[in-house]
């Protein structure tokens, strides 16, 4: 599933393209998509945002469009040979089209008309998010620190891939209670998620299958990942054999060396 460097990617090459656009069409293709067309249609794309993993259309005068791409969805300008067979809506734009893909039909799309729905946790890369507020997130519950930093009423955008490497760059053993993570724990953590949300930002985020841009390239920071994914490989830090877990159903990558 995307996580939010790879929505954040999506965002900025959405915001740089068609904000401003008018809505001109829709063409719904998928019928478990409902959406009020004459609240959208003839409405203009003021802003797009991210909020969590949700990609915000604030449309003006009034609206939104709320899109959540979930295992394979993508929001495309333009669609690789054969892949428009997986679009399930079409924005009809007065500058262009753009698809909405999902080929598992596992993403969503909804339209808002008062604000943004959904009750997500603070975002990892406000001035919102300090170690102090970590901190305190983390001493309220007894979870496992890695499935509590997926949780997205507590921490908006984190999931498998980021929360695992961050907790690598923590040395933190993923497998531990939240409100055991000392007072100095916290403050690398806390360097650890913003440092790695950053960095794969910069890289474009990270591609195993599906997640493309909306211009359909890949990310680059698979290259550069440190745990996730990486089983039986040596730890680039401390040499020791990388784990693979299971929690609530999920992999976990741990490097047992220098994870404590």
């Amino acid at each position: 599933m995307p996580e939010l460097p790879e929505v954040e990617t999506i965002v900025r090459g959405l915001r740089e393209a068609i904000t401003g656009a008018t809505v001109e069409k829709l063409q719904v293709i998928d019928p478990r998509i409902s959406l009020p067309e004459k609240e959208i249609i003839g409405k203009r794309i003021a802003a797009i945002e991210r909020r969590g993993k949700y990609i915000v259309f604030k449309l003006a005068p009034s609206g939104a469009l709320i899109f959540h791409l979930r295992m394979s969805g993508r929001l495309l300008r333009v669609c690789a040979e054969g892949e428009g067979r997986y679009s399930r809506l079409v924005l009809h734009l007065d500058s262009g089209v753009l698809r909405f893909v999902n080929p598992r039909r596992l993403g969503t799309v909804e339209y808002s008309a008062n604000g943004f729905p959904h009750e997500l946790g603070v975002e990892p890369l406000s001035d919102a998010f300090t170690v102090h507020q970590l901190r305190r997130l983390l001493a309220g519950s007894r979870r496992p620190v890695k499935p509590f930093l997926m949780d997205q009423r507590k921490i908006a955008g984190l999931g498998n891939i980021y929360a695992s490497e961050a907790l690598w760059r923590a040395e933190i053993d993923p497998r531990r209670a939240a409100n055991t993570i000392t007072a100095k724990e916290a403050r690398a953590l806390h360097r650890g998620i913003v440092s790695v949300l950053q960095e794969a930002i910069e890289h474009m985020g990270t591609t195993f299958s599906d997640y493309r841009d909306s211009d359909g390239n890949k990310g680059g920071f698979q290259d550069y990942l440190a745990v996730y994914g990486k089983e039986g490989r040596k730890c680039s830090r401390c040499g020791t054999e990388i784990i693979r877990v299971n929690q609530g159903g999920r992999s976990t990558y741990l490097c047992p060396g220098c994870q404590k």
